[in-house]
């Protein structure tokens, strides 16, 4: 071979790969304070603002522990198959910007900012399981140790190279296990560690404002096409537009389908039911867009869709308290979407691994159940340990005064909403120098709740 030849099979950084990336980096951060959204409007009005922080805290708290080591420990070197681990990778002084990724053609940077937006997103989806009763420092402190503890290692058995479920074959294209079967297994335990509201599950907390919910479930749509096509790389071999195509229709069918169970089971289409199947689709197909067909895709969506829709119910069965259904959502469609892979792989997108369905036995069955029950099993027990440590020393749980009243004002010293801003001193028009005087305003009365208000909203 000449030396053209050579220089011209090494690989070189793609301009049009590394923006991509970027972009969808950006879309994928988005999704955070999306889902702060989406929680925020299904929690009381005078929790609304401690939803928000707890997803947002994330942003900080998950950026600086990435740069420090987990990056290393996820996608460095691998040590048994386990965890990952590069010193010059500490702090990241040891990444030139022109440094391309594993033989790849983006920068070593472009792929890390995109992994940690993942990182970031995944400690967040666990916030809405723990909603109107844990501590905002207690929880800043579980989402550090969790992403240490957990997810770092979590993910690198999922991508890293030399990681156990990659180099048994497990596909999981954008996060299905590493993602959302983490974080749903994850909240079951800190539940099961923290306990129930008070009241539940006789006494309903409705959502404050469903128009809230609509607006995070559109951004979460918007952003997941970052989450999904992003995770190809590139678009070099066309599996990008294959999982564009299979996020938007899964979603979709996943909305049509919850709504029908809603329809069936409770007679009427919710909007929350609407914007919670769209989630369900986006979900299960993460894992699954890169290997299956559209029409796989479709067939997973309307799987999600149902099957997540009938799990929601098993907190009132089992007594668990999810507050916004993380577990009956991310959990359940993070296996769902897992799993069939294993049945509808066609062999034609992300790698040759095909389905029992498509004439590839139960191979690829038995890897993803593995893939789910190693995922699972690892975040649960650790999850409820790294729980259990903080509960008995710090404490998790708010006084009980401050579940009762709202967490904003006991945890953040600020209101959401401004009930009362209308009736304040500061508020009242002020008389101008030589007006003639009015008749003295006095507070009103305050106006009685509407019929419907959530209670304790």
């Amino acid at each position: 071979m000449t030396s053209a030849a050579l220089f011209a099979a090494e690989p070189r950084l793609s301009a049009a790969n590394t923006g991509f990336l970027l972009l969808c980096s950006a879309l994928v951060m988005l999704m955070t304070p999306a889902l702060a959204l989406f929680y925020g409007g299904m929690v009381r009005a005078r929790s609304t603002l401690n939803m928000l922080m707890m997803n947002f805290v994330g942003l900080g708290v998950v950026s600086v522990l990435w740069v420090l080591y987990g990056f290393s420990l996820a996608f460095g070197p691998d040590t048994g198959s386990l965890i990952g681990w590069n010193p010059e990778w500490l702090g990241l002084s040891g990444i030139a910007p022109g440094e391309l990724w594993d033989g790849g053609n983006v920068p070593v940077l472009a792929f890390l900012v995109f992994q940690l937006m993942f990182a970031v997103l995944t400690p967040a989806l666990i916030s809405g399981a723990l909603a109107d009763r844990v501590r905002f420092g207690a929880w800043t402190l579980f989402v550090a140790l969790w992403a240490t503890a957990v997810y770092f290692p979590v993910a690198h058995w999922v991508w890293g190279a030399g990681g156990w479920a990659r180099e048994l074959g497990v596909i999981d294209f954008a996060g299905g296990t590493a993602v959302h079967i983490n974080a749903g297994a994850a909240a079951l335990a800190v539940v099961l560690v923290v306990g129930r509201r008070a009241g539940f599950p006789a006494r309903s907390a409705r959502p404050h404002s469903l128009p809230l919910v609509m607006l995070g479930t559109g951004l979460l749509w918007f952003g997941w096409f970052g989450f999904n096509a992003g995770s190809g790389l590139g678009n070099d071999d066309g599996v990008g537009a294959l999982m564009t195509v299979n996020t938007q229709v899964a979603t979709g069918a996943a909305m049509l389908a919850w709504l029908a169970h809603d329809r069936i089971r409770h007679g009427a289409c919710t909007s929350l039911g609407a914007a919670s199947g769209a989630v369900a689709g986006l979900v299960a197909i993460t894992p699954a867009g890169g290997a299956v067909s559209p029409l796989g895709a479709l067939a997973v969506g309307a799987a999600a869709g149902v099957l997540c829709a009938m799990a929601v119910g098993l907190k009132h069965r089992f007594g668990y308290d999810d507050s916004l259904d993380v577990v009956g959502v991310h959990l359940v469609g993070g296996i769902v979407g897992s799993l069939l892979v294993g049945l509808l792989a066609t062999g034609e997108g992300q790698s040759a691994a095909t389905g029992l369905l498509h004439g590839g036995g139960a191979g690829q069955l038995w890897k993803q159940c593995a893939g789910v029950l190693g995922v699972l099993a690892y975040s649960l027990a650790a999850s409820a340990a790294l729980a259990l440590l903080l509960d008995r020393t710090i404490g998790m749980r708010v006084p009980a005064e401050t579940e009762a009243t709202g967490l904003d004002r006991a945890e953040h010293a600020e209101d959401a909403y401004d009930f009362e801003g209308a009736d304040t001193p500061a508020a009242r028009p002020a008389v101008r120098p030589g007006a003639r005087p009015t008749a003295p305003v006095t507070a009103a009365a305050p106006a009685p709740e509407p019929a419907g208000r959530p209670a304790g909203g």
